[in-house]
């Protein structure tokens, strides 16, 4: 490899910005006074990934603003299809049911008690 030091090299913590490799450990970085979280790498959520590639944001909701949580991720293939079959069914049953037939509103004044 060149111009660089592969991943598992013991100096690449050297060269990197985030100061990451195998020769770096968080204890040696406090002893130098590089403790900083900044400097400490995070990985990025599903969330943030969405939104970084696709600009999808699901962290907020589009009805009232408020935060999202994901409490799932469905991944298996066969869930997904059953879901999406699922959904497909419903959304054919409400387009064949007819609405009901409109009725006027309530009469102001007496009311009539059928016999």
């Amino acid at each position: 490899m060149r111009g660089g030091h592969p991943p598992n090299s013991k100096h690449r913590a050297l060269i990197t910005p985030a100061k990451r490799g195998k020769g770096n450990s968080r204890e040696e970085n406090c002893k130098t006074g590089d403790c900083e979280s900044a400097n400490h790498h995070t990985a990025m959520t599903w969330a943030q990934r969405l939104k970084r590639v696709f600009n999808i944001e699901i962290t907020t909701c589009d009805t009232c603003g408020g935060t999202v949580k994901v409490i799932a991720s469905i991944e298996d293939p066969a869930v997904i299809k059953q879901i999406l079959a699922h959904l497909e069914k419903k959304a054919e049953s409400k387009e064949c049911s007819p609405l009901p037939e409109s009725r006027a509103p309530p009469q102001k004044g007496e009311v009539r008690v059928a016999d």
